[in-house]
């Protein structure tokens, strides 16, 4: 399965999450995302979820 990368971040630029996971496709992984930024409460904070190659599927600014 392809690798995400999701990362949020504090309006000062500190990293508040910072997490890899597999799933089976790009619209998968960004409910994953999100499920994850709402468990983090970081749902309203900048974040990207990118595929391993690179690719930006997920953002907030």
């Amino acid at each position: 399965m392809p690798l995400f990368t999701l990362t949020a971040f504090e309006h000062t630029g500190e990293k508040l999450l910072d997490e890899t996971f597999e799933a089976v496709n790009e619209e998968e992984a960004k409910k994953i995302g999100e499920q994850k930024l709402r468990e983090h409460n970081c749902l309203d904070k900048t974040h990207r979820c990118t595929t391993s190659s690179g690719k930006l599927i997920l953002f907030h600014r």
